[in-house]
Order: C-alpha cells, then structure tokens, then sequence
C-alpha cells in the first residue's frame, strides 16, 4: 500500500470473530508505533481483555481492507463528552487514511465535545489529532494511567481549525 493512498475500505461493527485480529492490531500497534508506553498487560491478558470486554461492548468498529482487519475504533459516552478510548492501526498501514476515517466516524457518533488521550512521548499521535483540529486540554504525569507515562488529554469540538463541519455525512 502506498503511503497517503486511501484504500477501498470496510468499516463495520466489530463482532465475536474478529477479537483475534483486532487484539493482533493493537498489540502489533502498541509495540512497534508506542514503544515510549511499553504494555502494562501480558498479550495473553490483552487478548482476554478483547474477546471477553472490548468486542463485546458493542461500541468497537473494525477497518477491513481485502478481508484483513487493518485497524481498529472503540468509542464510549460519559462525563458529558464523547471519547475515543481506542484507535489503532496496523503499522504497515498507518499513512493511508484509514486512521482519518475511523476517527470521521467517532466524529459522527459521538456527540461533541470528543475526547482522548495519547501518551505525550507518542509524537506522531500527538500531530495525527492536532491536525484533525483536537486541543491540549491537560497533560498527566502518567499516575493516572496503567503504564505509569505522562499523557495528554486531547479534545475536539465542531469549528476548531483542522475539523471538519459536516457531522453525520461521512
């Protein structure tokens, strides 16, 4: 695939089948693009935490491009915002869109604002969101998260420079 290419791409709820892959995603995801976070969890741990928590939330999207799981959503409603708890992207993949349109659809389900956080050392997280129009609100010392890394809790609102204005024709 080539680097900025937009693939011919599925999106659709995540179901019971594919916890295999979407765990796959993530691991290979954290591993290789978030090494400043090493895992605070076993892969064993994490692929339990997939099949019998993520996936089955309901609440998970699934990019597939040629029947491969390339790349993963989870989103959740609380505190008064919409947040992005989950997005992640196989490696080889990352520079072709897909991360753009998972988040377009966070941005048509969920209400504004929309929040998320990233770790502060995962620089190209960090200019992925600002460039889709998300703001610093607040940065961590890492004591609040699993891995012990500062982070930073990002949020976007309809308007900001690097949105865009049309929700729900995605």
């Amino acid at each position: 695939m080539s680097r900025g290419a937009t693939p011919a791409l599925d999106l659709r709820p995540a179901g019971p089948g594919d916890a295999g892959a979407v765990a796959d995603v993530y691991l290979r995801s954290r591993k290789e693009l978030v090494a400043c976070a090493p895992l605070a969890h076993s892969d064993e741990s994490v692929c339990d935490w997939v099949r019998e928590r993520l996936v089955p939330d309901g609440r998970t999207t699934v990019a597939v491009v040629g029947g491969q799981v390339v790349g993963f959503l989870s989103v959740s409603t609380h505190d008064g915002a919409g947040w992005v708890d989950q997005l992640y992207v196989l490696p080889a993949w990352v520079a072709c869109g897909i991360g753009g349109r998972l988040l377009d659809l966070a941005r048509t389900a969920l209400p504004p604002p929309i929040r998320l956080y990233t770790f502060q050392g995962n620089q190209r997280a960090r200019a992925f969101y600002e460039r889709r129009g998300f703001t610093a609100i607040a940065c961590g010392d890492g004591s609040a998260n699993e891995e012990g890394c500062p982070d930073i809790l990002y949020e976007w609102r309809p308007g900001r420079s690097g949105s865009s204005g049309r929700r729900g024709a995605r």
